[in-house]
């Protein structure tokens, strides 16, 4: 749904006071001026940059700061053009293309974006990744992430990618190494042979994958994961049920977990001027049910303390793990960062190098990162950024 102006927007009392109560400014969402559209431009088509603006009617601006980005004018529609329609462009927001940046991934990376939908951060990740490592994406509503399904194939990128219908505060299956060509499975057989005979490891590194490989399944809940969409290149294709949903002896995550954990956790979605205009349309009684309810409130923190303790749980020693929100509250963000830290002392905040060129300010807690619209000319956004300690 577009809106073409917020300048005229009625905030009702109730979010204004929620606005208050959170230290944020209600010009944020009366601006005149709208936030631009941005869209990322799939690598291999910088070319056609003077050919999608014919296509779109209008100016497409290099965002300095991310690469690959450009904006556009908000009421501009591309999803008649044939840029869209071949995969060249597709819509995400410059903030939520900071948070993957955030990641610095690396080729050869195995990824896990724990609140995958709608897909536009998978199909950047898997844009950064290219030709090597993999991505898991997870997500409870399995319309939404056969969304993601959709939006992978249609832009080609979904040969490393598998695709789980699954809680994200349960989830246990660590990427499938042995399987992506990383340790030949006859290797592993040996290996395997000489772990159960208890003989000295010679090496120590190649035990721990023999582990991972063959440890047995653990309740870590009733049931097993979906899985909806795996690509030739997952480290699915060839394994049997029993293979693809192992799970792992207590230390083998430390050594063998994902190299990048994104959690986007669900938040009430504050940050997003365009998410708050609609409630104009749909009514402010659905806005106090769906933003200011304190107890959805209350189980949103919860429930975003959980998916960050999970993403770190499977992230590996010295991996990167990103956590953001599109809410602007503190209780949903540096209250969150704040408890898990309590909670993990294996857990350190890092600095976001490559932040010294963003539009963005510090968060009440140093090395975070806040985008808001008026000053970063995005859709508003949280990030932090973790390292699990060998301790």
């Amino acid at each position: 749904m577009e809106v073409e102006s917020s300048s005229n927007l009625p905030l009702p009392d109730a979010f204004l006071d929620f606005l208050n109560e959170n230290g944020l400014d209600p010009s944020v969402y009366t601006n005149s001026d709208p936030t631009p559209r941005y869209v990322r431009l799939k690598p291999g088509c910088e070319g056609d940059v003077e050919e999608i603006e014919v296509e779109v009617g209008c100016k497409l601006e290099k965002v300095d700061w991310l690469p690959s980005f450009y904006s556009l004018s908000p009421h501009v529609q591309i999803a008649n053009s044939k840029a869209y329609q071949q995969g060249k462009i597709y819509g995400i927001d410059a903030a939520s293309g900071a948070a993957v940046s955030a990641l610095n991934i690396s080729l050869g990376d195995h990824v896990l974006d724990l609140c995958v939908a709608p897909g536009a951060k998978l199909c950047m990740i898997l844009d950064l990744l290219g030709s090597s490592g993999s991505v898991t994406g997870i997500d409870v509503a399995r319309h939404r992430l056969a969304a993601c399904r959709t939006m992978v194939l249609k832009y080609s990128l979904g040969d490393r990618c598998r695709l789980f219908v699954a809680d994200g505060t349960l989830f246990s299956l660590l990427p499938i190494r042995v399987f992506s060509g990383e340790y030949p499975l006859d290797e592993m057989v040996n290996l395997y042979k000489e772990w159960t005979s208890r003989r000295p490891w010679k090496d120590k590194k190649k035990a721990a994958k023999a582990r991972v490989t063959v440890a047995s399944q653990l309740a870590s809940s009733t049931q097993d994961p979906e899985l909806i969409y795996y690509g030739k290149n997952s480290g699915v294709v060839g394994l049997t049920r029993s293979e693809i949903y192992q799970t792992f002896l207590g230390n083998d995550v430390l050594h063998c977990g994902y190299d990048k954990v994104l959690v986007d956790a669900e938040c009430t979605h504050d940050g997003s001027i365009k998410h708050i205009q609609k409630f104009e349309y749909w009514g402010w009684k659905t806005l106090q049910r769906r933003v200011l309810n304190a107890e959805r409130t209350d189980n949103l923190t919860a429930l975003q303390l959980q998916l960050l303790t999970n993403g770190f749980r499977l992230l590996k020693i010295g991996g990167s793990l990103v956590y953001s929100t599109c809410s602007l509250t503190v209780a949903q963000n540096e209250d969150v960062v704040e408890q898990f830290l309590l909670q993990n002392a294996s857990a350190e905040l890092l600095e976001i190098d490559a932040a010294k060129n963003w539009p963005c300010r510090s968060g009440r807690i140093p090395k975070t990162l806040r985008f808001d619209p008026m000053t970063s000319r995005t859709s508003g956004l949280f990030v932090a950024k973790f390292t699990k300690l060998a301790i």
